[in-house]
């Protein structure tokens, strides 16, 4: 699913991009790119909400929940829980996305988006029941430590380019890529603004892997979450406010495109085709410190919480019941011993216990001694019987 905004009218459009082996998603039309109805930035989140096996809020009005239903497929034991989105700020709608080659964009269902607000919250349960992977943590390097040559080279190789480092100074080298549209594009290292997008990119594929990891751990777990990959990219940004929208922005977003379809492709593999991809393309970005997409998981309370809470309120009845119990064990403890000692003729005791605030009789026989003087509750019909001999 590719969420991309209009900055202009507010408005954005959303791809669900389905998965490779599996139909999540409402078959598109014979069009390239099926479009329905619009929908509201509440109602993807409900969407991702569902997709990882969870209700949608309650708040989800009737109209969006039939929106829903255009979009996902009916059946709700049947959802990949898995997603991979991603928050792709200074993005737009363009026909890099749309005339793209691979198949994830020509065969996706396409809806417009309607921005009344800036944000909308993802509501999801306890941390137990699911799995959140953040992508915006650094790799291998962060704002003081650098990338190396060798990773610059191995993801030019990944991409199919090259890169040529400097020989007088590490991390000044020239990266070049080829694109689908047939150009080739050269990012210099020297230069800030291309370093930086280059930087951004390599953390991200590189912490995609990462979860792809995680993944297979959990997958040889007893635990079986439904997992949410969840990020944000500054890079296009980056190289729009350094060259403008058109050049080499417009030709670094299509790196970026063809970086991601291929890591989703990845993606696809590991995780069986049960996995869905959510990239969010905001043309207004937020501050850096907040998504289209916000993820709220609320806790649930324990069970011993709740028994507390439920439990009597009043602390006379509390400590009545405490007595009881207590002078209970002692009764029980001290008939135990006495008939262990006594050992080797069977007997039959009638006592009490107590469960919660009411009385309630329970039949003991003691066996010889010989026997490891086992003590067994046994039933009315059993005592009668036990009695007779």
């Amino acid at each position: 699913m590719v969420v991309s905004r209009d900055a202009a009218d507010g408005t954005g459009s959303v791809f669900f991009l389905d998965s490779s082996i599996h139909q999540y998603f409402r078959p598109p039309s014979s069009d390239s790119v099926s479009e329905i109805d619009s929908m509201l930035l509440p109602e993807v989140g409900a969407a991702v909400s569902v997709l990882l096996g969870f209700a949608p809020p309650a708040t989800l009005s009737a109209a969006g929940s039939s929106r829903l239903n255009e979009v996902l497929m009916p059946n709700p034991f049947d959802r990949p829980r898995s997603v991979f989105m991603l928050d792709v700020r200074g993005a737009e709608d363009s026909q890099v996305m749309v005339q793209s080659a691979n198949t994830w964009f020509g065969s996706a269902l396409r809806s417009r988006v309607l921005m009344e607000s800036n944000k909308a919250d993802i509501q999801l349960p306890d941390e137990d029941d699911v799995s959140v992977v953040s992508l915006n943590e650094p790799l291998s390097f962060g704002s003081d430590v650098e990338l190396t040559d060798k990773e610059l080279n191995d993801f030019a190789s990944w991409l199919g380019g090259t890169y040529v480092a400097n020989a007088l100074k590490p991390m000044n080298g020239e990266l070049t890529i080829p694109l689908a549209s047939g150009a080739r594009l050269n990012l210099h290292m020297s230069k800030k603004a291309e370093r930086e997008f280059i930087t951004s990119l390599v953390s991200l594929i590189g912490n995609i892997r990462r979860a792809m990891e995680m993944h297979q751990d959990l997958s040889g777990s007893m635990r079986n979450p439904a997992e949410l990959i969840t990020g944000s990219f500054d890079g296009i940004k980056v190289l729009q406010e350094e060259y403008g929208t058109e050049g080499a922005a417009e030709q670094g977003q299509e790196l970026f495109f063809t970086s991601i379809l291929k890591i989703f492709d990845s993606l696809q593999a590991v995780y069986r085709g049960q996995i869905v991809g959510v990239i969010l393309c905001n043309g207004t970005p937020l501050p850096e410190s907040e998504t289209v997409l916000n993820v709220m998981i609320t806790s649930r309370p324990s069970a011993r919480w709740l028994e507390e809470t439920t439990g009597p309120s009043n602390s006379t009845t509390i400590a009545e019941i405490v007595l009881v119990r207590w002078t209970l064990a002692w009764i029980t403890g001290i008939i135990l011993v006495i008939a262990t000692l006594l050992g080797t003729n069977e007997s039959v005791v009638v006592g009490w216990t107590a469960v919660a605030s009411d009385m309630i009789p329970v039949y003991v026989v003691m066996v010889p001694y010989s026997y490891a003087a086992a003590v067994k509750s046994v039933t009315a019909c059993e005592l009668i019987a036990a009695c007779k001999k």
